[in-house]
């Protein structure tokens, strides 16, 4: 992130920099080793360099205040690690003014952890600069050996102007021209080798000429997403103006991780030399060269050939056959003077679950289309909502247009396309002006470009959905569905031949057990081929845990250190046994909790049957019976407004954090608000979020009959998928949260009809009676003792009678307690205003509620306004 700075023409410095190290070396000029990315492994600590310039040089001395705070950031969460003060006298003969501190633990690996974080600068409490930097973690210690994040592949220079060209245009040159070079460029091609996870790659490219001068430097950090193969980087130094390079000796060196990775040499001459440069490697004896891997000779068969070589997928196979045929049918027809209306259509989309081999036919896909000359290098670039929308107005259609550009050439392909669609009347969001760039593109852009957009089947025919315009330009819709028991088998046979692995027959029947069973348990999120890879994987653990055991390992056979049995797949556990923690009850807790409960006015139904429920888990424990298999305790609170179900709620939570059956014993308050996402696909993943704060605690979910009410249009589907979400999650983690749901009793019967698992988990109702005449009094009266007040006797009969009126005509919106404190508030009020008019001499019994003070509220049904219902009131025709 860049530098912020604001300017102020009268402070006595200007800010220059913000800037990042961690190695203490002192370099010429006064300069460290700024970075923004760092590996976890070498990192003692972190140091912030703060720079401006003395406006005050040569005039006078003064004093300054600067802090240096660090953070934390995680899931948009940022969490502050330290606050640095510095009070310096700035001398009148420093013209600019460096300052330096740092952060960390002098051993190396001991404080900084994987993930992001940035430096604020604050002068004189105001803020003038935030630098991010990244702390990556590739599991082992990087070396110049061996690097855990990156392969080189291929290194190739060319030259072109500053914005750069094309790929498919550059032509790779040895020796450059004199006469005709304006930039030079580098060409990086690596294997991410750290592709378990997504992580930030800064590249150095420094151009040195032959007397070992600097050049120029240019540093490119780049996002690397997970799975992403492999990786390509271009940079480039010189100028727009020709001849601006002089005959000579130079070389290219790239810096990762502080470590230099490679030296190209190359030079400048009267003419250019095509040709790929030997490369430099500081563990190589002999200059190497990296050319990329490019099998030339694959030809379109040999493509769908290893179409046809996947496990199932028959359907796509046999469409995408058809749609290749029917291409060159078009293609025939052009080269015999036919002319079509359209282009041909390339563009698609992917529907089906996760592990379905979407990425892999994109993959296929573009080699396709560039053997039949469609797209000009058939490359993958794959983006997801977070890649395209922007945060703010403006930022969104240049991240478009840049993914664009990346993919010209080859396939964009749009991961989870239907997060760009929110619901059909939102019209804030900025998906769907990225819906909008895309189909401009589709319709007249450039070309050269397959647009393959991917995500579940129900989300994704919404997407097609959300503009009249993507049906027509998708006109391809491919259906993966998931792949057969028989069919995962032979994908978990691949597997063990990648992973160097072999399964005896035994232990092949074993594997087939787990997939049949997981096949028959899948729901959508089921993993498919991920699933087997990761079951694979758990094998060869175990194999490997199994042989590290024995005392001979050095003796073993090959066959024996590849040979997974039937032993090593029953150690797989799929579902494995949450144990929960053993907590005492908390009887000082447990005792002021009840006698919170006691104090309330009232329901003392429901105070009985709490009672009740202590007394049973007491004894459950007692003789060490499991609480948690013998009651669900998910609980339902109906009532109206103001009768006391949140409080009674929370009361509850403390009982059970109390009698140890919670962990934490916190509760979470939320809404449908709360739980339902704007857009398609991510109501789960915010009920998720929910659900996993409320963890060791309770979700308390108010008014929980609007998650399944039909008064939300086409969001009303959302509102289910919260349902189902937190239903799958309760039964998943019996015993670890508990969801309380409330509302109005009509509207709650019907929401516990919406689905027959929400009966069967919520074991527990209680049941929240409109308060009786005299305990609205009593909680009249202790509301305005709360407060210091109390009623004189006219003032309390008039109450009382207002309270049986408000009683009698009381209807299901009726307020309760809500009601009560609104008559206490205006009744205060009153009190307040009358005592305020009267001479400070005058003021008597200033803590005293008289029956002038309520007089307002009529026992008079003159007061309906309108002939429906009000809360509080019942109209008279009724």
């Amino acid at each position: 992130m860049e530098n912020i700075t604001e300017g102020a023409s009268h402070r006595p410095y200007k800010f220059k920099e913000l800037k990042v190290y961690a190695s203490t070396e002192w370099l010429a000029d006064n300069k460290k080793k700024y970075r923004q990315v760092f590996d976890r492994y070498e990192v003692s600590y972190i140091y912030a360099e703060l720079s401006f310039h003395n406006k005050l040089f040569d005039e006078e001395d003064w004093d300054i205040n600067i802090q240096l705070r660090c953070f934390s950031v995680d899931k948009g969460k940022r969490k502050q690690l330290c606050e640095l003060t510095l009070n310096k006298k700035v001398s009148k003969y420093d013209h600019t003014v460096y300052l330096r501190e740092g952060w960390g633990n002098k051993n190396e690996g001991s404080f900084w952890k994987k993930g992001t974080y940035y430096w604020e600068a604050w002068i004189d409490d105001r803020k003038e600069a935030t630098k991010y930097f990244y702390i990556e973690d590739a599991g082992t210690p990087f070396t110049v050996e061996s690097n855990p994040y990156l392969e080189m592949k291929s290194l190739r220079l060319y030259e072109g102007p500053f914005d750069d060209i094309p790929e498919e245009e550059r032509n790779y040159y040895k020796q450059f021209s004199s006469e005709e070079t304006r930039y030079v460029y580098g060409e990086f091609v690596f294997k991410n080798l750290n592709d378990s996870r997504k992580w930030q790659c800064e590249l150095y490219a420094k151009f040195y000429n032959g007397a070992r001068e600097l050049k120029g430097q240019v540093v490119r950090l780049q996002n690397i997403k997970q799975d992403e193969d492999y990786i390509t980087i271009t940079a480039g130094w010189g100028s727009n103006v020709r001849s601006s390079w002089r005959p000579g000796s130079y070389s290219l060196e790239l810096v990762f991780m502080d470590h230099l990775i490679a030296v190209i040499p190359f030079e400048v001459a009267e003419e250019n030399e095509i040709g790929i440069p030997a490369v430099i490697l500081p563990h190589k004896r002999k200059p190497v060269i990296l050319a990329p891997d490019e099998d030339l000779s694959e030809t379109f068969e040999d493509v769908l050939e290893q179409l046809d070589a996947l496990v199932g997928l028959q359907e796509i196979k046999l469409r995408v056959r058809d749609h290749a045929q029917y291409i060159q049918f078009l293609q025939l027809r052009r080269e015999r003077g036919f002319e079509e209306s359209e282009d041909i259509n390339i563009h698609s989309v992917f529907i089906g679950n996760p592990g379905t081999g979407k990425t892999t036919v994109a993959g296929m896909m573009g080699r396709i289309y560039k053997k039949m000359g469609l797209l000009s290098s058939g490359h993958v670039h794959e983006v997801d909502r977070v890649d395209l929308v922007g945060e703010y107005i403006g930022q969104t259609a240049p991240k478009v247009k840049e993914a664009i550009e990346k993919a010209r050439g080859g396939v964009l392909f749009i991961d989870e396309a239907y997060a760009l669609a929110r619901t059909n009347d939102d019209t804030k969001d900025f998906g769907r002006e990225v819906i909008e760039i895309l189909m401009k593109e589709m319709s007249n852009g450039e070309g050269d470009l397959a647009i393959i957009a991917a995500g579940y089947p129900k989300e994704m025919h919404h997407f097609l959905n959300s503009n009249p315009g993507l049906k027509s330009r998708f006109k391809l819709i491919y259906d993966f569905q998931d792949f057969m028991p028989q069919e995962l088998s032979e994908i978990a046979q691949y597997a063990c031949e990648r992973k160097g692995i072999k399964l005896t027959n035994a232990a092949k029947k074993k594997v087939d057990q787990l997939i049949t069973e997981a096949f028959r348990r899948r729901d959508r999120s089921f993993g498919n081929a991920r699933f087997v890879f990761d079951l694979i994987e758990k094998a060869k653990i175990n194999l490997g845990l199994r042989i590290m055991k024995k005392n001979n390992v050095d003796e073993l056979s090959l066959d024996k250190l590849r040979t997974v049995t039937a032993l090593d797949i029953e150690k797989i556990d799929l579902n494995p046994i949450k144990f929960h923690p053993k907590i005492p009850i908390d009887k000082k807790l447990l005792e002021t909790s009840l006698a919170e409960l006691d104090h309330l006015i009232g329901m003392n139904p429901i105070k009985k049957e709490i009672r009740e429920l202590v007394d049973l888990v007491t004894y459950y424990r007692s003789v060490g019976k499991s609480v948690l298999n013998t009651f669900n305790l998910h609980t339902v609170f109906i009532g109206n407004p103001g009768t006391g179900k949140t409080t009674v709620a929370r009361i509850l939570t403390k009982i059970y954090k109390a009698l140890g059956i919670l962990e934490r014993g916190h509760m979470i308050e939320t809404d449908r608000q709360g739980l339902v996402a704007g857009f398609v696909g991510q109501t789960a993943l915010k009920t998720t979020e929910r659900i996993n704060e409320a963890m060791g605690g309770v979700l308390f979910i108010d008014e929980a009959y609007a998650l399944t009410s039909g008064n939300h249009g086409n969001s009303a589907d959302y509102g289910n998928e919260v349902v189902q979400t937190i239903l799958k999650r309760m039964e998943d983690h019996r015993g670890a949260f508990f969801v309380f749901v409330a509302g109005y009793p009509d509207n709650m019967e019907s929401f516990l009809k919406t689905n027959p698992g929400l009966r069967s988990r919520f074991d527990k109702v209680l049941r929240f009676d409109d308060y009786s005449v005299a305990e609205l009094y009593q909680i009249a009266e202790k509301m305005l003792d709360e407060n210091g007040y109390n009623l004189d006797g006219d003032a309390q009969q008039h109450l009382r009678q207002y309270l049986s009126f408000l009683y009698q005509y009381r209807d299901r919106y009726f307020g309760n307690a809500r009601t009560i404190r609104t008559i206490v508030d205006q009744a205060v009020k009153n009190q307040n205003l009358r005592l305020a008019n009267l001479p400070k001499e005058e003021r008597a019994n200033i803590n005293m509620i008289v029956l002038e003070d309520i007089q307002e509220f009529e026992t008079s049904t003159d007061q309906f306004v309108f002939n429906k219902n009000r809360i509080g009131f019942r109209s008279s025709d009724r």
